[in-house]
């Protein structure tokens, strides 16, 4: 069967995960394109008005992929909707930055240092991108707006061990908590974000699975070094959230050897 759609995308992306596993659920083949390994993508993706991805195209038309709805709608494919609210979406957020927090705490300065397959991420980068997705939420339901400069945000100078990481996500606990009782756990319907202006609950759930699967990445790790997890993921942290079925992505494995260490691509000078 021809492939209608190229769909591009970069290692370690969890949208780009996910729309690509989208895909291949409804059994709509593609063209994948890696625009890490593809010097050419990034200027095709700005030809049509893009600067990073995931990006599912069709002759020139063309959507961007952080939310799952696009996608659906624009194969032409239904999406099932979530069951969970939003007071369940936020437990889980704090949930999933308490196993982060221990899953660090097992992993050693030397350790954090490693590197995730065909990308430049450390294991102290993705620690700390965790917290920094939540945070972008938070940025966003209290006024701002979800920048895409809150997911490539790395940690400063001075945040270098686990006990600092621990402390930066405890810090977007206390703001997660201070923001959720503020609202009186009534979310305002709509955020901005970088993608447009998008109902609360979506962006809501797409933080919650993003930092989820990321989660994931990271107590896959602290089993890459013998150790078991200081308290598994289990249904309390994951049930019900739109996860991808790969933990790294589908084409790379996350044990492969190919560590790529050019940063993560985006269009030209775009400030994000």
């Amino acid at each position: 069967m021809t492939a209608d759609y190229r769909v591009y995308w970069a290692p370690g992306c969890s949208s780009c995960l996910r729309t690509k596993e989208f895909l291949l659920d409804h059994g709509i083949p593609f063209e994948s394109v890696n625009i890490v390994e593809d010097p050419d993508a990034l200027d095709e993706l700005a030809d049509i008005g893009f600067r990073t991805v995931p990006v599912v195209r069709r002759g020139d038309a063309a959507v961007f992929c952080q939310d799952l709805q696009d996608v659906a709608d624009f194969v032409g494919v239904s999406l099932k909707k979530s069951e969970l609210s939003a007071a369940d979406l936020v437990g889980k957020c704090d949930l999933l930055m308490l196993a982060a927090q221990r899953y660090l705490r097992q992993l050693s300065e030397e350790q954090l240092a490693g590197h995730f397959p065909g990308r430049d991420r450390t294991y102290r980068d993705l620690g700390y991108h965790i917290f920094m997705v939540i945070q972008g939420f938070l940025e966003a339901a209290e006024g701002g707006s979800l920048e895409m400069e809150a997911f490539l945000r790395m940690p400063p100078e001075d945040v270098v061990t686990s006990e600092h990481l621990a402390a930066v996500g405890e810090e977007v606990r206390s703001t997660l908590s201070d923001w959720w009782e503020g609202v009186n756990h009534q979310p305002p319907e709509t955020v901005k974000t970088y993608y447009g202006v998008r109902a609360t609950f979506s962006v809501l759930e797409r933080t919650t699975w993003h930092a989820a699967q990321h989660c994931r990445q990271l107590e896959a790790v602290v089993k890459s070094h013998g150790m078991a997890p200081d308290g598994a993921l289990g249904d309390a942290e994951l049930g019900g959230l739109p996860l991808p079925k790969n933990i790294y992505d589908n084409e790379i494995a996350m044990d492969s050897e190919a560590v790529d260490t050019r940063p993560f691509p985006l269009k030209h000078s775009d400030p994000a």
